[in-house]
């Protein structure tokens, strides 16, 4: 303990290393312990080149740096852990190009793919209000037993 009172900047790189290592093996990463670790790795930079020694500026420093690391990339970090599009796999079918065989619309229609033909519609963002039979389409979504589709 005495060495950390003779090095304070040690014991904020200690706890900063401690953070991080709880923050990535048991939070996974999920923000509020890493914004703490970030900010104790500065005050230790800042008790390192003499700009804060009293222990009441060094904690007063942790707690308006996490402060304003919270603020600068809580917004960053939460698009990087939930991306915006997702791709979806629920079938091998989504993506595929195939021939509408009846008139689509949003409530009824049918494509043919491998020799069947399934029922399909519109997909909700597909920008027209039908698809003509024998029009290239493709799959984007299936719910249930019907193929949601859009416009090539």
């Amino acid at each position: 303990m005495q060495y950390f009172l003779e090095n304070p900047a040690h014991l904020w790189f200690l706890i900063a290393g401690l953070s991080f290592v709880i923050e990535l093996s048991i939070m996974g990463l999920s923000g509020p312990l890493l914004f703490f670790a970030i900010a104790s790795l500065m005050t230790g930079i800042l008790v390192n080149i003499d700009l804060l020694d009293s222990w009441q500026m060094q904690v007063l420093a942790v707690g308006i740096l996490t402060a304003i690391t919270a603020i600068i990339l809580w917004k960053p970090l939460k698009q990087l852990q939930n991306p915006r599009t997702t791709t979806d796999t629920s079938s091998d079918m989504i993506g595929l190009k195939v021939p509408a065989s009846a008139d689509i619309t949003t409530t009824s229609g049918s494509i043919r793919y491998s020799g069947i033909n399934w029922s399909a519609r519109l997909a909700e963002d597909c920008g027209v209000d039908k698809i003509c039979n024998t029009s290239l389409c493709v799959i984007v979504a299936i719910s249930g037993n019907t193929m949601l589709v859009k416009l090539v």
